[in-house]
C-alpha cells in the first residue's frame, strides 16, 4: 500500500514538473506609462512634419521559450494628447479629427509575433482607433531586459516603428494637404512586480 502511494507521489510530481515549467516560462509585465508612449509625425502640407505624443498603458506577456507566443495589450488615451502647443491639441481631441467626446482611447492588441532575430521581430495585431479597428504591423526591437537600478524591479524595453494612414480610420479633415500617412515611433518599457 505504501508502494503505490510513493509511486502516485512521484507520478504526480513528474507530471507536475512540466506544467509549472510552462507557469514559469511566461511572465506577465505592467507597461510603465511614464516610460511608454507613440509619438506621431504628420506631414503639414509639405512644408514640416509636426508631432504629437500619448503616453501609453497595458501589459506584456512574454514567454522565454516561445517569444513567438508572447502578446501584448496596449491602450493609449487619445485624449490626452500633447503636442506642446495647447490651440492645436484642443483642435485635434475636435470631431473634426480625433472626436475624444465619442472615442476617448484607442488599443492595439497583438495576434501574431514572428521573429526575425534574438532581438527583432514583427509584431502583428489590430489597432482599434476613431472607432475603426484595421490590422497594423509593428516593426520591434528588443533594447534591454534585466534588473531597473532605480525600481529593483525585472524590466524589459523595446522600441518599435510602424506607418498607418488616417484614412483608413475615417479622419480625413484638410486632405490631402495634411498628410494621409502617419508614421508612428513607440517606445515601451514594463517591469514585473516582485512576487
Amino acid at each position: 500500500m505504501m508502494r503505490q502511494i510513493f509511486i502516485r507521489f512521484i507520478l504526480f510530481f513528474l507530471l507536475l514538473i512540466p506544467f509549472t515549467a510552462a507557469i514559469a516560462a511566461t511572465e506577465t509585465y505592467t507597461i510603465d506609462p511614464n516610460h511608454s508612449y507613440v509619438l506621431w509625425h504628420i506631414s503639414h502640407f509639405g512644408f514640416s512634419n509636426p508631432s504629437g505624443k500619448w503616453m501609453v498603458h497595458g501589459t506584456l506577456t512574454l514567454d522565454a521559450d516561445k517569444p513567438e507566443n508572447s502578446k501584448v495589450n496596449i491602450t493609449i488615451p487619445v485624449a490626452d494628447i500633447v503636442t506642446g502647443i495647447p490651440e492645436l491639441d484642443k483642435h485635434l481631441k475636435s470631431k473634426l479629427f480625433f472626436d475624444v467626446a465619442q472615442f476617448p482611447t484607442a488599443t492595439f492588441v497583438s495576434d501574431k509575433v514572428i521573429l526575425i532575430s534574438k532581438k527583432s521581430a514583427k509584431v502583428k495585431g489590430i489597432l482599434t482607433l476613431h472607432g475603426v479597428s484595421k490590422p497594423v504591423t509593428l516593426s520591434v526591437k528588443l533594447n534591454k531586459m534585466g534588473e531597473n537600478p532605480i525600481s529593483n524591479k525585472m524590466s524589459v524595453g523595446f522600441s518599435a516603428t510602424t506607418q498607418i494612414k488616417r484614412s483608413d480610420f475615417n479622419i480625413n479633415a484638410l486632405s490631402p494637404g495634411l498628410g494621409n500617412n502617419i508614421d508612428l515611433s513607440i517606445e515601451v518599457e514594463a517591469y514585473k512586480e516582485k512576487t
